[in-house]
């Protein structure tokens, strides 16, 4: 893997991640367009370590918060430490039900569904339910103070949609999660911080690889290293550029990029086709 490679994926990674785009999708389309390929699943875990510090970092001063007030709620049990007790074990049963389907179903849902026409597809129908909650939808208003167990698990099994490639994991939890009446605000704030232990979770997969020295040895330090930062930057601004739009109520604006690239996946469908993705 070259230095321009790596810094390209490690781009289209950090900005897609957190966009209601597919990072799949766009990693897909990146390595047929130019031939690349990844170093390996564990490259791929690399980056999305990156990503996760970037979530860890950006909202440091909410799991904090959480952290307080998860611990606090044993001692005293004022609202605010309900709260974010109760937030955190939301948090725990989202990760876990994602969990339980990326084990019992990710192989065969990859395998399955990583044809080009679905993932068109499933660009479309993330596109779709972007206008829908947008525009058709009567926002919810009910925060972390008000959500329930069943938010979670509605939202955990929204999550598990994005096993298929082309569905946007902050997408759909965004999109399930207002449908279940949470504010965007709260919406997004579960979305992002569930990608933390649901990536740290996937990252264990790739930790023999890290270890042992195999991924250094096929792609070359300062290629991660690029790569990594990279990617850790492209991460933070597209989460700042994510929750911007959102409080503008832009996001048909992601809506029609999806259809974009779903129009674009589907035309050069035979040439994704032949790809190794």
């Amino acid at each position: 893997m070259s230095l321009l490679e790596a810094v390209i994926l490690g781009l289209v990674q950090g900005i897609t991640e957190f966009l209601p785009i597919s990072s799949s999708a766009h990693l897909i389309l990146v390595q047929a367009l130019f031939g690349m390929t990844f170093a390996g699943f564990s490259f791929e875990i690399l980056l999305h370590l990156a990503s996760v510090l970037a979530v860890i970092l950006y909202y440091r001063h909410d799991l904090i918060e959480i952290i307080r007030g998860f611990f606090a709620y044993f001692t005293k049990r004022t609202p605010q430490n309900k709260a974010m007790f109760w937030f955190a074990i939301y948090l725990v049963v989202a990760t876990g039900i994602t969990g339980v389907a990326g084990i019992l179903f990710e192989d065969y849902i990859s395998e399955t569904f990583k044809a080009p026409i679905f993932i068109a597809l499933a660009l479309a129908v993330t596109g779709l339910f972007l206008i829908i909650i947008e525009r058709f939808v009567r926002h919810g208003n009910r925060t972390e103070k008000e959500m329930t167990i069943w938010d979670s698990i509605i939202v955990g099994l929204g999550q598990c949609l994005a096993l298929i490639p082309g569905l946007s994991r902050s997408g759909t939890t965004l999109i399930v999660g207002m449908f279940a009446g949470l504010t965007k605000e709260t919406a997004v704030r579960f979305s992002f911080l569930l990608s933390i232990p649901v990536i740290l979770g996937s990252s264990v997969l790739a930790i023999d690889d890290l270890i042992s020295g195999d991924l250094l040895a096929s792609t070359g330090l300062f290629e991660l290293a690029a790569s990594f930062v990279v990617t850790f930057i492209a991460s933070w601004l597209g989460i700042v550029f994510f929750l911007n739009l959102v409080r503008k109520s832009k996001l048909v604006y992601f809506a029609v990029y999806c259809f974009i690239v779903a129009i674009l996946v589907f035309i050069f469908q035979d040439a994704l086709g032949h790809a190794d993705i």
